[in-house]
């Protein structure tokens, strides 16, 4: 399976554990009950448990809500200790944009600790049990954007949302490139992907910080965007299709905006190895979490 126009194109998933962050709506809902449909036991990963709580309702009797706020490293080790069983994918797919300067428990950057941070801190202390693939859900605004490692928080230059924001899917796709490539070192069974999906209508508010550039977003997005059920088709075939190991799936048609699911190219910096692994060293730092001796060990 390389390319994706529908859920019901996945092959069957009984048997199989999922694990998906920001799985109470959007693109992450859509992906959660597109597995669920195909008999995955699927782990929804949400702050609000009551959200959670009326997701699940709407996906059958295989899912379980589990909380998880990505805002706290604390919240990431409790759920990571949860987690007593193996999981075949974890999705990476939480997301959070705002149009000030705003931190985490931890002190860091509200974007880049949430979207970047918090899923790198998650991945490296379930990796001892993932499987099969970590899948982690990007954006093409990573493409005008660029990692400031002299003010990585932005403590000292001047707040631009949009920015933080590129940075912080940047950061998703150097992080994606980076594991890739320790994973492959220690050959590994496990593969990382990554996805972004397309324009698509969801409750997830742009707020680039210019207030005629965010009203025609919020006019156009309606209109023109699809769905999450199709959004979230680059995510379903980056966690269970035939793609390489470190590809990057968007929609194919009209520029990456729409259309099937497929490997699409990313830009050279979005992979640089030498920005990738100085990334990770500064994540490692940060978050006081590396990944394990043996990720695969526990497969035997």
């Amino acid at each position: 399976m390389q390319t994706l126009t529908s859920p019901s194109q996945m092959p069957d998933q009984t048997g199989r554990t999922i694990v998906i962050t920001g799985a109470n709506s959007g693109i992450g809902r859509a992906a959660a009950a597109a597995f669920a449909a195909k008999g995955a036991l699927v782990l929804l990963a949400v702050r609000d448990q009551d959200k959670g709580r009326a997701a699940a309702a709407t996906m059958g009797s295989k899912v379980e809500v589990r909380s998880l706020d990505l805002a706290s490293l604390a919240s990431i080790r409790d759920f990571a200790s949860s987690i007593d069983r193996t999981v075949d994918v974890l999705v990476n797919n939480a997301g959070t944009m705002t149009d000030t300067l705003q931190h985490t428990a931890d002190g860091f950057e509200l974007q880049l600790g949430v979207n970047h941070l918090g899923h790198f801190a998650l991945t490296n202390l379930l990796m001892d049990r993932i499987a099969s693939r970590v899948v982690t859900v990007s954006s093409t605004a990573y493409r005008s954007a660029r990692i400031d490692f002299d003010d990585l928080q932005w403590e000292r230059k001047t707040y631009q949302p949009f920015g933080a924001y590129g940075q912080s899917k940047l950061a998703n796709l150097l992080f994606t490139a980076e594991l890739q490539h320790r994973l492959t070192a220690i050959d590994s069974p496990v593969i990382a992907t990554s996805a972004h999906p397309g324009w698509a209508s969801t409750n997830f508010r742009i707020t680039s910080g210019n207030r005629l550039l965010d009203a025609i977003a919020a006019l156009s997005t309606p209109l023109f965007a699809h769905g999450p059920e199709r959004g979230s088709l680059p995510t379903l075939l980056a966690a269970v299709g035939d793609v390489p190991p470190g590809s990057f799936v968007g929609p194919s048609r009209f520029g990456g905006v729409r259309g099937p699911a497929a490997v699409t190219k990313l830009s050279d910096g979005a992979t640089d190895p030498a920005t990738a692994r100085r990334l990770w060293e500064v994540s490692e730092r940060l978050t006081g979490t590396s990944l394990p001796d043996n990720p695969a060990h526990h497969l035997g």
